[in-house]
């Protein structure tokens, strides 16, 4: 976003209908955590792996999410500063791991990868529709619309890398697209992180000028 949107924040999360959304989308991913964890785990595809941890981190990013709502700039500004430097070690963390199978071939199950990733998908693009109206806003608001974004995106990821995998026969397109979501992690969490900073700032000029 530019600067100009960072000091003209149009919303703050504080809205009956924006709580409840938030428990609902909290709940599918905790669901399509523990769904995809396991799935990345038989498969043994790093993609999945990456996926579910991405639906982790959105569980505890809308989490923080709802408990900062309605308290002060400072407060929801440090609370997306969390949450991007959250999403910043998910996505070396990944990053790494995806490296080191490098050096393990084991080629992923694609069916079952297709699967659960067209599971997640539909999971996903319920909880970008319900926060399509919500994606503009401060910080802490915003980092929920990446998040999810990210969902949707990481899931259309695994699913042509399944369907290149079960064509190839190989784990390669298995592991470009975990370091391709390892990028996007990396990217978003840069982003809020920055907005996060840039409205600390302005809240310390206002203080100082008051």
């Amino acid at each position: 976003m530019s600067n100009h949107c960072c000091q003209n924040v149009k919303f703050d999360g504080v809205s009956a209908s924006y709580k409840r959304i938030l428990w609902i989308v909290i709940a599918i991913n905790a669901i399509m955590f523990a769904v995809e964890i396991s799935a990345g785990l038989v498969a043994q595809s790093q993609a999945l792996k990456a996926d579910a941890l991405d639906f982790l981190a959105d569980s505890a990013t809308y989490a923080i999410s709802l408990y900062v709502i309605g308290l002060s700039i400072q407060v929801r500004s440090n609370a997306a500063l969390f949450k991007g430097y959250s999403l910043c070690l998910i996505g070396l963390w990944v990053l790494a791991s995806t490296l080191y199978r490098l050096f393990i071939t084991a080629t992923p199950e694609p069916v079952l990868m297709g699967s659960v990733a067209t599971l997640a998908l539909a999971a996903n693009l319920v909880s970008v529709l319900l926060l399509l109206k919500y994606r503009d806003g401060d910080s802490n608001v915003r980092s929920v619309w990446l998040c999810s974004r990210n969902d949707a995106i990481g899931n259309v990821a695994v699913l042509i890398a399944a369907t290149a995998v079960w064509q190839t026969q190989t784990p390669w397109p298995d592991l470009i697209v975990a370091l391709l979501m390892a990028t996007l992690f990396l990217s978003s969490a840069l982003q809020i992180i920055k907005q996060a900073k840039e409205e600390q700032n302005l809240a310390a000029i206002r203080v100082h000028n008051d």
